[in-house]
């Protein structure tokens, strides 16, 4: 899971867009993103997804649209 704090600006179609500039990248880094949420009003973007590492998620970002996440949290998935 990672998380961009404070994108200023952050709109609806803005973040719809990065997450398919997302997508469009992810296979060269070898991630998979699976879903995202935010918030509009704090600026606040979650990106869950499957990826061999934090730095290959940090990678896709950068290379799609350059908003590289604050924090990469990585997590498991319970039963």
């Amino acid at each position: 899971m990672d998380i961009h704090h404070k994108i200023e600006g952050l709109t609806a179609d803005a973040v719809t867009a990065a997450h398919h500039a997302d997508l469009e990248a992810q296979a060269r880094f070898g991630v998979r993103f699976v879903r995202y949420w935010y918030d509009e009003k704090s600026g606040k973007v979650f990106c869950l997804s499957e990826a061999p590492s934090a730095d290959a998620v940090l990678q896709v970002h950068r290379a799609a649209h350059g908003l590289v996440a604050d924090e990469v949290i990585e997590v498991a998935e319970g039963n």
